[in-house]
């Protein structure tokens, strides 16, 4: 348990580098294009896709698996020794897996940061200018109702009808 716990977070980072050594040049998937499609189905120049950088789920778990299927069966040619098991297999593909998603998640909230930190100082100093303008209106306010019920109070009530006689009137009672 403790080797695949230790196999599952070397994964993790190494599904990482992987996709952002993918996001930066994707020439080994460029050729494998070239090879295996002909001109009119190959990939523009501008087209960044890699084997798992701007790839579905399933494709990138096809790729993942045939890497590590073809790197187990170079490691039991060359070492006699039975240590890539299906349970370290699994556990390198999932956590390679992970660590596609987890750098594409970096990735994108690097982006999102660095687009809006221009207007972040802005968006700032707007929210303080109307928080200034809110208190002075809040300032205004409470001295215009000081006033208000000043006024309110100085005028003389008038006789007004009872509620029984306000009721005679309408003919409710």
């Amino acid at each position: 348990m403790g080797l695949e716990l230790i196999i599952f977070i070397a994964a993790i980072f190494f599904g990482a580098f992987l996709y952002w050594r993918e996001s930066h040049g994707n020439g080994l998937y460029r050729f494998f294009n070239k090879v295996f499609n002909s001109k009119e189905l190959q990939m523009k120049p501008t087209d960044k896709k890699g084997f798992v950088y701007k790839q579905t789920f399933l494709v990138r778990l096809i790729f993942i698996g045939f890497m590590f299927l073809i790197g187990i069966v170079i490691v039991r040619f060359l070492i006699p020794i039975d240590i890539a098991t299906i349970s370290i297999f699994a556990s390198m593909i999932v956590g390679t897996l992970a660590g596609t998603y987890l750098a594409n998640f970096v990735f994108k909230s690097g982006e999102v940061i660095d687009e809006k930190s221009d207007s972040l100082e802005g968006m700032v100093h707007d929210t303080i200018e109307k928080g200034k303008d809110f208190i002075e209106d809040l300032k205004t306010k409470d001295t215009e109702e000081i006033e208000d019920v000043e006024e309110i109070k100085e005028k003389p009530e008038g006789e007004q009808k009872s509620a029984r006689e306000r009721l005679k009137d309408k003919g409710l009672l």
